[in-house]
This record gives C-alpha cells, structure tokens and sequence, in this order.
C-alpha cells in the first residue's frame, strides 16, 4: 500500500520517525536541530500516541550534557530514549555517549549535523561534529535527504533495539534538517510490524529495577578492564548484519535499494566517487548529465559509517573503476587525510581495487555551496595527467593551491523543472510565506517540490533568500538557484546591492515590491538591471505590497501579498485554487494569534492576486549602459578600511562565497577589526523617525532606548552650527548657553521600528515617522554631527551617570543586526556609553553573540583615540568562566606590573616624577575612573625617564661619566657594554632603574584599571552556564555580569528556560509552563557580597542607570538582571512599543525593580532597595497583551486560567517578599 506523501523538511521527518519509537526524549535546543525537539513535543501536547500507546514525555534540560545524562538515566532505567543535538552541543554528550555504549543501551541520537566552532562560530552544516564521535561505540547513520531521513531514521531505531548498540543518525544542518521536500512517510502500523518486540521486552527487563536489583558503573582494575571491554565485540560484530537486515525489511515495503553503501551511476564507471551526506543529491544529479553525454562516472553513496564493513563497499564497487576520489566534509589540521579518506584506503588495501589512486577532497564546510560545476570538477580531476591527490572545491585557494578549477557550468537539472527565488527581509515573512507555497503545490499536485532557505546572520531586517523548485521528477538540486525562471524582490534597496536580476533565464519573470511608477522606475533601477531586462526579455511586475500591508494593518510584512502574486504570476496551480489553499494555510498559520489577523491576510491574499502590474520595458533599456560604482572605505584606521574593502563590502554584496583564502590570511585566527557595522548603510527601513526640534524637551530619551544607536544628540557651537549640511536642524541648548542643539538620525542605518517616537515624552511628539526617502538627506546631517568633538561645558553640567548626560557619549555599540525594536541592545549600548573604553566583553553564545559579533559587521567600535570594547565570544556553557579567565589575567599582569613598580619606586636614583606618578597608579589600581589618569600619567613619566641607549652612549664618553662612575675606566667600560648593545639591537639603557620601566612599559596597555563585563541571555543564565556563573559569582572576583533576559532562549527560536514564567507558551511549553521563573537575582544575593540589581529600562531609566553605575564601582563581582521584551513574545503593539511594554510590566508587577549594594550593608543601611512601586495595573490585561500568553487561552483555555491565576499569586507573594526585604 503506498505511504502518504506530505511536505516536510528533514527535521520534521526525524521528529515523526522518532516519535514512534520513543518513550522519553531528554533535550536541549540548539540550531538546527532545535525543530525535531519541538515537533516532538508538539506531537506529545496533541495526544499522538507511540507504538506502545502513549504520548512521550519530553523533558528539556539545562544543556547538552544534562540531556546526554536524562538520555543515560532513562535507558538504564528501562525506557527507549531519544535526543537530537548538533555541533558544540553534540560534543559536550561524548562523555555520556562512551558510557551508554559501553552498557549496551539502545539509544537513538539524530543529529543535524553543524560545524564545530573554531576560529569563529558557524551554524551551518558539515560533518565536524559527528566525525568528533567515531570512537563512542556508537554506530552511525548517515541519510542525505528529507526522504531518507524518514526511511533510515527507522533502520536507526529498530537496529539499535535489536543489535543492543546505539546508534547516531545524522544528516546535514540546513541542507537536508530544514530543505522541504514532498516526501513519503510512514505508517506506525509499518514500523511496528518491524519492531523487535521481544527485544523490546528484553531491553525493559535487563534495566535497573530494584526487585531484581543490579549494580552497573563500577570502578574496574587493569587486571579485568581490559578482558571486560572486549567481551562486546560481539555485539558490534553483529551491528551491521542487523543494520541490513532491516534495511532490506524496509526496502520490501517501500521498494527501495538500501544499503551500507549504495552505488549510483554508470554500470562500468572508472572514475567514481565517494561521499555521504547531501552533495550525494547534486552528485547523482551530475552523474544523469554526464551518462547521458556517454561519460563512465559513479557514486558510492556511504549510509552506515560505523561500523564501516569493507566488504559492503566493495560489494558495490564497479570492478571498472580505475580512480577514486573521496570527499569529506570536515577538516582535521595535521592527519594525514580526513576520517572517510582514511576508511576508504583502509577498506580497498589488499584488494582488487588496492592500485586504484585515491584522491582525498574537503568540500561543504560551514554549508559552503556545493555545485554540479564542483562535481564536474572532481571527475575532470580524476582524468586529468596530472591530477591534484588532495584537493578542496567549493572555493578559491589562492595561498596552499588546492582547489580545483572550475571550467564547465552546465545547468543540470532535469528538464521541467521550474526554479524560483525569492530575495526577502528578515522578519518580513517571505521564509514563512514560501514555506507555505511549497506545502500547497506539494500536497495539492502531483508535482515534486523543493524549498531551501538561506539566511544572513541579522536577527531580523537582514537578507533572506528562498530557492523553490517544482518539477515532475524527484528534486535532487542540493545547491543553491542560479538559473531561475521567476525572481521576487521584496525590498527596492536590494536592487542597488545585489545582483538578482542576473540569476534569471531568458524570458524569465521579475517581482519587484516598490510603489514607483514607470517614470520612477526608470530613474530608481540601476543601469544594468534595466540592460538585463530588456536584453533577456524578462516579464517585469510591480507591485506595492508596503501600502497594501499598510492599508490592511499588516505593517512591514508583506509576504501574503507577494505569495498571492506569485501564484497569480507564475501559474503553476490554477488561481483560484492557490487563493483558496493560501487561506486554509493563513487561518492555520495565524489562528493563535486572532480572527483579527487571520482576516487582515485573507484580504492580504485577494489584494495580492490582482494587485500586481505588468511592465511595459522600454526599447530604451537595451542601451542604459550599467551606472553602478563600486563602494569604497576611506578612513585613518587602515586595517578597518582594508577589512571593509576587502570582506565586508563582498560578503555584503552577496560575493563573499568568491573570495580567495588569501583575504583571510591575516585573519585565520578569526579576528577582526571593531566598528566595521558603521559602514553597511543598509537603508532597509520604510519608514524613519523625523525629528521636530520646535516640540523637542531635550531629554535624550529617544536616543537612550534606541536599539541600534541611529538617533543621538549633538551639541554644536555657533560656528559649527554655520558650517552643517543643508537641512541641519537645531535649537539652543537648554542649561548650556552658547551651545545648539540637535537630535541627529542615521536613516540609513535605522530599521524603522519607531521605538523612539514610542518613548518620546513630550506633549507633542518630537518624533514622527516619515519616508526614508524624504529623510536621505538627514545621513550627512548625522555624519557630520557625530564627527564634532565632545564638548567639556555639556559633560560638567550633565552628568554622565544620568540618562541625558550618559547619550553625549558616544555609544560603543552602533548599527547592530538585532531585531528593530530589540530590548537587549539599548543596555548593551548603554553600558559601552558608560565604559566602553576599558570594556572587556565574554560574550555567551546566543541573540546577544549574533547582534553582536556576526561576520562581517561588527557593530562594536572605538572612539577616537582607538579605544573600545575588547569582545570575544568562547561557547554557549562556558562564558561566566570564560569572563572570569579574562579577570583573572588581567589580575595577573596588573599584580607583576604593581611588583615591578614597587620595585622601580625603591631605586634610589630614579626620578621623583616617576616615582609620584607610580605611588598614585598603585594606590588607584582598583579604581577605574581614577587609575585611568593616574596610568597616563605614569607611562608619560616612565617613556620620560628611561634613557635611550644612544644617550648612554654620549654621557659615557663625556667627562660628567668619569665623575659619576668613578674613573674613566668604569665609564669606557659602562660605553663597551652600551655600544655591544646598541650592535645587538637594543635601544634603551639596561641600568636596574631603566630595565625596571621598559618591563612596564612592554605592557603599558594594562596599566589602566579595565572592566570585565559578561553578557548573555537567561538561556545561558539560568540554564546551561549556571553553575559556571554561580562559581564566578562566588569567586569574589571584581567581575560584572549583565544577563538579558527575554524569558526564552531567543536566538534558537523561543523555546522555554528556567527564567520562562508559569503561564507563558513557548517551545517545550505548548501547553504552558507549569512552574514558576528561577529566582535568580535571590540566588544571586544569598551570597551576600555579590551586587544585585534587576532593571527595566523602559519602566525607571534612572534606576537602570544607577544599576550600572553601581555595578561598575563595586569592587567585587555584580549582576544585572534586565528585563528585555523580545520578538517571540508576540506583542500586540509590535516591537515598537517595546520600552512601553517595559514599563507596563513593572506596572503590573509582572517584573520588579531592585538592587542590592553590600556596600550599604557595610555603612549600617540595609543593602536592598525596592525601586518599583505597588502594581497598580493589571497583571492579567499586561499578559494578554502578548501573544506567549494570549495564545494559551484558544488552545488550552482551562488550564490557560489555571495557570494565569499561579503566576498572578506567584508574582504578588514575589513582591510582598521584596517589599519585606526592603523594610
């Protein structure tokens, strides 16, 4: 009986295939496995019952290693066990993975596969991280597409309760974990016709039990460990005959070939090659072009790695092969090849096929796009006289040479394939509107579909672009669209950065969003998009889909009109049926989140259909010649100009996949310089704040909450007010005579969120949202204004610990990839406003490490003497210990530099300047406002005093040396040794008092007091760095830690923390988390020296700033909790509102105000202060103000009320107990 054919990507297949065979999954999110989690859950929260009829429990952990350790606990406790992981968090399971090998247990990890992170962090896709798992005993699984992932994720499960040996089924991240395909899918009745049953009971009666107790994990000797370890070969000898066993099960019910290792190609090929993973797809997709021009090429596709049985290859090796080339996806620096070339070699040695030349080649890493050109390039290779026996493809390695050139680049996708590509806006919908089509066009026609997305690292407002392909025939295209037949364009801005038009075939269509005109479309496109149109015969289209979302209430996003417009375009499926299954696809989408909504897209989706317009392309075109000219940085700081010219504008232009490995010589160690985020000037907003000087209070408040450091306040002198750009606006400075006001905006930079007119407080709005168009002229205004120097009559009468004072600063933090609106970055921004310049930043991995170090932009920069924010990012679980190192270093150079001080001081002969200036450096060491002068003074007097070498050489040679060292001997003598010197090299005398200042002076950058500040999100907090946080905090180290906490692990899609409040759904929360929020900050003071403060910026911007103030100036370690509203809280104001949603909160008492200063404990006061008043709104009309909550009472409306009405008890206790505190 055929299985049912649904749209899913492969996630989504690991999650139903698992599901049937689980009674326990132990998890942790992390990108991009974090979806097979999730479904699970969601399966579990719908009642869908296992193969033993019950849903399965999903519990998740703290991390990665307490997951591995729940997945040990349940199968040694007798029920079937799964996970899903990747990359760090895979590793940090190896250790529970030896363990639960070596008991025989049947467990069953799917693995996304991610590389692992080295020079720098990567999200996508290679084979690093379960390569690191070669030698757990666990048997390995690989599958290399969606519908593989559904056939052999079952060979996973029924092998690894048979065989009693777990098993690690991986697939590629992205490529294969999130590429939608219409797939088929099992029937639980097949797979329980295939399950061992007996082993089943088998595997629950050897488990722990304590009415037929056992002990297992005991301590061994080496006279039986090593007689013990053996004693399993057994089992694992028997693995792969299991494996296959069922894998022919599956093949008689699915009529499929499956094997350990499947051969793909010509039946007498003689180049062939080997692989796992994804690029099979493309490969065999290379293999049809190429037999089908007469060539003798293969594949020898690898399912299970391990155990890797030699003769299950050779069994499907042609005996006409005369050349092999094996491709890996990982790197392993300084083996001799990398893992599967090494088991190739080993498998063929001693064979027929042992005089075979063997090539070895790395591909994919980091998900580098794999081509059919690549692919070509391999088997011109392996024919080539003098061939390259280790080779990379996919780049361009211009310093070690080993990358293969690339000189064919046939299209070889099947004939009738229809490829489209869809250029979006973080955030703007379009990844989940496409999501969409594919689903309709697969589960509605008989056609095969295909949806891939690739994403830049924004957290929104970044590119986003969609491959689609239809066609009649199975899509094995693994690689990314460049020969599309229809092209959309979401945002006009893209056209003058990217080149999107060039992707198109003759005759192809074009999809541009834009409310211009003809002649406004002849002015706005750039040269070389107009040639291509009319050179290529394109069909043009328009449509304004930013006034129709506008006009419907949809604001920014304009994906339902643009997929409306698609489908009427392109005709794949006859209109009225799209129309129809778009709006079943709208009400499921958006059903959460109201009636309200789903209407506004149903209308979206009826003004899309006919809302586009046909371009009449002018002959004209044909001779626009291409206008465009290509950026180029200036600037003093010359590594950033080169770091721009040469990474950032290519990556930015969407050419980063062709730059050579050369670009990156100089930065292999993955650093690179601070401030280079300044220089995107993206202008993706629609709209910008315009500021009005006449309604203006001067407060600074718009530029304090800002999220992306765009609005700030310049103070100008009459002269420099005389010599700004046209269009400058300004008042007199209030407080300041003689000075002129503005509020400068970065419109290109902005991201259109409104926050600022939100926050402004005057009666009449200084702020209002206008075009972006109208406001260009406002970013040379901005540029110039943010050039002035700082102005010392503004910092003496503002002071820079309050909220005006603190935005004359230039913030250190400007321009980020956060989302518009973000509630993290202004604290973030604010803190570099208050130390920025002797910041050391460990950053924890998350939302907070993307906005903040994503390759190439980064947006923390120095000042103007080059000083600012040193910001490194270590992992997810280690960051408090990681910014604890960072204090303990500098401690360690800062306490040899006081001994050698000390010392210098000693030195009788030494001068008195120097030794003043040295006695002020100690005694100021701790304090960082002070020891900043007092080091600057010190290096001026040590670089003073210490002589040069030429100097001794001229006073030893004068009559002035007879008389201070005694006799002309000495001194000819003292001359000798300096002149011996001088030819060695040296420059400097090498007297005790001069040996002791170029010691200090050689680590003159540590003298001045730094900060150590340690960022993160509650995921990291709480979760899965808190017991390295809780170890750093009780260290007593002078450590500050800043936590934004969103109440939900942000950066991997909204899943629940310990900081997620009772009632609040998130993912692993569908029903609603049933337990209150971690009270952190009361950990946190338990210890008594630890300063503590929780702040809500938007809610008392004074307390927040005191917070930080006060945090920096203890001496010991501090936190801050900061309450940080977040895109997956679905606020019904949208971001924009997010200072607002801020102070409501703490209106509500659904967040509270505090800090907690041991200092005042030491002077006699009690040490916590209660900074929020009494709630006086109300707590149940805040909740339901965003959808984490809302969305609770139309899917579990009983239990939604239980649980509002716990946390509303939990928060009232929670206040009474912090009033009582503060009494």
């Amino acid at each position: 009986m055929p299985r049912k054919m649904k749209t899913m990507d492969g996630n989504n297949a690991a999650a139903h295939v698992s599901y049937a065979f689980t009674d326990v999954a132990a998890i942790y999110p992390i990108t991009p496995s974090s979806v097979m989690a999730d479904e699970t859950d969601k399966y579990a929260a719908a009642g869908r019952k296992n193969l033993f009829g019950r849903e399965v429990r999903v519990t998740e952990m703290q991390s990665e290693a307490g997951a591995a350790g729940a997945v040990h606990g349940s199968l040694a406790a007798g029920a079937l066990t799964t996970t899903y992981t990747a990359s760090q968090g895979l590793l940090l399971m190896i250790p529970n993975m030896y363990k639960i090998a070596g008991e025989l247990l049947p467990s069953v990890i799917h693995v996304s596969a991610r590389t692992v992170a080295t020079h720098a962090l990567n999200i996508f896709g290679d084979h690093s991280d379960v390569y690191a798992c070669r030698q757990t005993g666990y048997a390995m699984l690989c599958s290399n597409s969606p519908q593989e992932v559904m056939d052999l994720g079952a060979v996973a499960h029924l092998a690894a309760i048979k065989g009693k040996v777990p098993f690690l089924h991986f697939f590629d991240g992205f490529r294969t974990s999130h590429e939608v395909q219409k797939i088929e899918t099992w029937d639980y009745e097949d797979l329980g016709e295939m399950l061992d049953w007996d082993a089943v009971d088998e595997f629950r009666r050897h488990a722990l039990n304590p009415e037929h107790p056992v002990l297992r994990g005991q301590a061994q000797n080496g006279d039986i460990f090593f007689q013990a370890r053996e004693a399993c070969n057994k089992y694992y000898d028997a693995v792969p005959e299991v494996a296959v066993e069922y894998m022919n099960k599956v093949n008689e019910k699915l009529g499929t070939d499956y094997k350990p290792f499947n051969y793909y190609g010509a039946p007498d090929a003689d180049k062939v090659i080997i692989a796992m993973g994804s690029a099979c797809e493309t490969i065999e997709e290379v293999i049809d072009y190429l037999v089908a021009a007469g060539e003798k090429v293969g594949l020898v596709k690898v399912h299970l790695y391990r155990p890797f049985v030699a003769k299950y290859l050779l069994n499907v090796m042609p005996e006409t092969v005369k050349t092999i080339s094996v491709l890996d996806r990982t790197k392993e620096p300084g083996s001799i090849g990398e893992p599967l070339y090494l088991d190739v070699l080993a498998a063929i040695n001693g064979t027929s096929f042992g005089a075979c030349p063997v090539y070895t080649g790395r591909y994919g890493l980091g998900s580098k796009d794999t081509k059919p050109s690549d692919i070509i390039a391999v088997y011109r290779n392996m024919e080539s006289a003098e061939p390259k026996k280790r080779f990379t493809i996919g780049i361009v390695d211009d310093v070690t040479h080993l990358s293969l050139d690339v000189k064919e680049d046939p299209d070889t996708a099947p004939a009738g394939t229809t490829s489209c590509k869809f250029w979006g806006l973080g955030s703007d919908g379009t990844v989940g509107a496409n999501k969409n089509s594919i689903k309709i066009i697969g589960d509605h026609t008989d056609m095969y579909a295909q949806g891939y997305f690739d994403y830049d690292s924004k957290k929104s407002g970044g590119l986003t672009i969609s491959h689609l392909r239809f066609g009649h025939t199975p899509i094995k295209s693994t690689y990314y669209i460049s020969k599309a037949d229809f092209v959309a364009c979401s945002n006009p801005a893209y056209l003058d950065t990217y080149d999107m038009v060039q992707d198109l075939k003759k005759g192809g269509s074009f999809l541009l969003n834009c409310s211009w005109d003809a002649a406004e479309l002849d002015k706005r496109l750039p040269g070389k998009v107009k040639k291509f149109i009319a050179d290529n015969e394109i069909n043009f289209y328009t449509i304004d889909a930013f006034a129709i979302g506008k006009e419907l209430g949809l604001g920014t996003r304009t994906n339902t009109v643009l997929q409306s417009a698609f489908f009427s375009i392109a005709k794949i499926i006859p209109e009225e049926d799209a129309i129809k299954y778009m709006k079943d696809a709208a009400t499921k989408s958006y059903g959460k989140k109201g009636e309200a909504v789903v209407k506004m897209n149903h209308d979206a989706i009826d003004r899309g259909a006919n809302g586009y317009v046909k371009v009449d392309v002018p002959a004209a075109w044909k001779d626009t010649v291409d206008d465009s000219q290509k950026k180029v940085a200036t600037g003093t700081r010359q590594d950033l100009v080169d770091y721009v010219n040469n990474v950032v504008f290519p990556v930015n232009t969407f050419h980063g996949k062709d730059l050579p490995v050369s670009t990156f010589e100089k930065y292999a160690d993955g650093t690179s310089p601070q401030g280079t985020a300044a220089y995107e000037k993206r202008g993706v907003a629609v709209d910008v704040p315009e500021w009005i000087p006449e309604n203006c209070i001067q407060c600074n408040q718009c530029s304090y909450v800002c999220p992306h450091a765009v609005i700030r306040p310049i103070a100008m002198t009459d002269e420099e007010l005389k010599n700004a750009p046209e269009g400058t606006k300004s008042k007199p400075m209030t407080g300041v005579p003689g000075m002129n006001f503005a509020m400068v905006i970065s419109t290109l930079d902005c991201t259109g969120c409104g926050s600022c007119v939100t926050t402004c407080p005057a009666k009449q709005k200084a702020l209002q949202m206008a075009s972006i168009d109208s406001q260009r002229p406002q970013q040379a205004v901005f540029n110039y204004g943010i050039d002035l120097p700082a102005k010392e009559a503004v910092a003496e009468k503002f002071k820079e610990t309050s909220v005006k004072g603190s935005q004359f600063k230039q913030p250190l933090l400007e321009f980020s990839g956060a989302c518009g609106g973000c509630g993290e970055t202004p604290y973030a921004k604010l803190a570099t406003q208050l130390f920025g310049d002797k910041m050391f930043i460990a950053n924890a991995t998350g939302c907070s490490s993307i906005w903040g170090g994503s390759a190439p932009a980064t947006p923390y920069t120095v000042n103007k003497k080059g000083h600012g924010p040193a910001w490194e990012n270590s992992l997810f679980e280690d960051n408090a210990e990681f910014g604890l190192g960072m204090c303990l270093a500098q401690n360690a150079v800062r306490g040899r530099l006081a001994e050698l001080t000390e010392k210098l001081i000693a030195v009788d002969y030494v001068e008195q300047e120097v030794k003043d200036t040295g006695k002020a450096w100690l005694e100021t060491m701790n304090d960082s406002k002070a020891n900043e002068a007092a080091a600057e003074a010190y290096i001026a007097a040590l670089e003073y005093s210490r002589a040069s070498i030429d100097w001794v050489i001229d006073f030893a040679k004068s009559d002035k040396a007879v008389e201070v060292f005694g006799s002309r001997e000495a001194a000819d003598k003292m001359l000798a040794h300096h002149e011996e010197r001088k030819a060695a090299g040296d420059k400097y005398c090498d007297c005790e008092a001069c040996h002791l200042c170029n010691e200090i002076l050689k680590d003159k950058d540590y003298l001045a007091k730094k900060s150590v500040w340690i960022l993160g999100g509650d995921g990291w907090a709480y979760d899965i760095g808190f017991g390295g946080l809780d170890h750093a905090l009780a260290s007593g180290e002078n450590i500050n830690v800043l936590v934004f906490d969103t109440e939900v692990y942000s950066n991997t899609g909204g899943q629940a923390s310990k900081s997620t409040p009772c009632g609040s759904v998130a993912q692993f929360a569908a029903t609603g988390k049933a337990q209150k929020k971690k009270d952190l900050a009361a950990i946190a003071m338990s210890y008594g020296y630890v300063y503590v403060a929780q702040v809500a910026m938007g809610a008392d911007m004074n307390q927040c700033i005191k917070a930080f103030a006060e945090a920096e100036s203890y001496q010991g370690p501090s936190i801050i909790l900061a309450y940080a509203p977040c895109i997956n809280h679905g606020i019904k104001g949208g971001m924009g509102i997010s200072q607002l949603e801020e102070k409501k909160a703490v209106a509500a008492g659904y967040w509270h105000n505090f800090r907690f200063d041991p200092r005042r404990a030491d002077a006699g006061e009690n040490p916590f202060q209660l900074d929020s008043k009494e709630p006086t709104a109300s707590y149940r009309d805040f909740i339901m103000g965003e959808v984490r909550y809302n969305s609770l009472t139309r899917a579990f409306p009983e239990r939604a009320e239980k649980l509002f009405a716990n946390a509303e008890k939990f928060a009232e206790e929670k206040y009474a107990k912090l009033k009582k505190m503060a009494e």
